[in-house]
């Protein structure tokens, strides 16, 4: 953006058999901690095993840099993306978007502004146990206090390093939390899922909901017993397997991968 540091990509393809689509990746930790590295996993499962080319962004994190620096330096990458494509060797007609917890936030306002601003045109978008409300007055916000790796006072003390003293009043912009938006409808196609015993899953299930209030389209997954980030925390439980299965064989469907694995 004008007037901030270079932001630094880092990109990820299989050296043999990478296809022209692309995945761009923006990262969790509650808008304050974490780099484009972290929380890979999943999507480089889809690089491995579909070719897929995954691109990543360092963003600047809050509280030093606050709203909307993040969501910012994340839409100047994609757009760059975009605007570079014939050089990175892929296609800027076959772009989805994808994030976990802070980083499904980030990929849902991104959704938005790609929407608002006209471009980069997106094919999907992933969002992994989405951070996307600020208000923190859900049930499942209640519900899960004290306890489990990101609860209710996790939540707040990132919100509030992102929006300081704006958290939770009407001024907030749907570019910082998503579920403020009042106006769901031309989005790219969502996959959303969240574990049924976390902070995030009311939220997840509202957003999902409203996608579809607004004639939009979205696959939502409430995987029982998950807690926050699960399948990376206990990736060889069952229900890790699966959620990984499950959102691979999504972005494959979205993009119209093949299989290179053999299996």
């Amino acid at each position: 953006p004008e007037g901030a540091p270079d932001i630094t990509l880092s990109i990820f393809r299989r050296e043999e058999d990478s296809t022209r689509k692309v995945l761009y990746h923006t990262h969790g930790g509650g808008m304050i901690v974490g780099t484009r590295l972290s929380g890979l996993a999943s999507f480089l499962e889809c690089v491995d095993r579909y070719g897929l080319v995954l691109v990543t962004v360092e963003y600047r994190l809050a509280p030093e840099h606050p709203h909307p620096a993040a969501v910012e330096d994340c839409y100047a990458g994609l757009v760059w993306t975009a605007a570079h494509a014939d050089e990175l060797g892929v296609d800027a007609d076959e772009l989805a978007i994808g994030g976990t917890s802070a980083g499904g936030g980030l990929a849902a306002a991104l959704a938005l502004m790609a929407r608002d601003r006209g471009g980069p045109a997106l094919t999907g978008q992933v969002l992994l146990c989405p951070m996307l409300d600020d208000r923190n007055e859900t049930v499942s916000s209640h519900q899960f206090q004290g306890v489990g790796v990101w609860d209710r006072r996790s939540n707040e003390t990132g919100w509030t390093a992102l929006l300081g003293d704006a958290r939770g009043t009407p001024d907030v912009s749907p570019y910082a939390a998503p579920a403020r938006a009042k106006d769901l409808t031309g989005l790219p196609p969502a996959f959303i899922d969240a574990g049924s015993a976390e902070v995030f899953r009311d939220e997840a299930v509202d957003y999902a909901r409203r996608i579809w209030a607004a004639g939009g389209t979205s696959e939502l997954h409430v995987w029982s017993g998950g807690f926050h980030g699960f399948d990376m925390l206990a990736p060889q439980a069952s229900v890790s397997v699966e959620a990984r299965r499950v959102r691979a064989a999504w972005i494959a469907r979205a993009l119209q991968l093949s299989d290179l694995s053999g299996t």
